[in-house]
């Protein structure tokens, strides 16, 4: 599973790490931005703690070229609460919360 996978990293991940690992566990395409709006907003909506994270681009990833791109295109919108990236912790309720999301 890519979340467990994530989480035996450090427990702590950034949102766009997050939202990859958990379109991989469902065989959903990741690089849409508002799909990554909507599960912020639905991780927000249930209270999971997120704490605000200025992810740059190049942290993202610059040999990743649509990792690179789709936090560029986050950034454009820095504003909206939902394209915001995030620190999450991976606990075993995060987990939870993050598998019950639907696309």
């Amino acid at each position: 599973m890519y979340l467990d996978a994530l989480r035996q990293k450090v427990i702590f991940h950034n949102s766009v790490d997050v939202w990859i690992a958990t379109c991989g566990e469902k065989d959903v395409q990741w690089t849409n931005p508002s799909g990554y709006k909507k599960f912020i907003a639905y991780l927000l909506k249930n209270n999971l703690n997120l704490k605000a994270f200025n992810l740059c681009a190049h942290e993202a990833g610059a040999t990743e070229e649509e990792k690179t791109k789709f936090a560029q295109t986050l950034a454009e919108t820095k504003d909206d609460p939902n394209s915001q990236t995030y620190t999450v912790k991976l606990t075993d309720s995060a987990l939870k919360v993050i598998r019950s999301y639907t696309f």
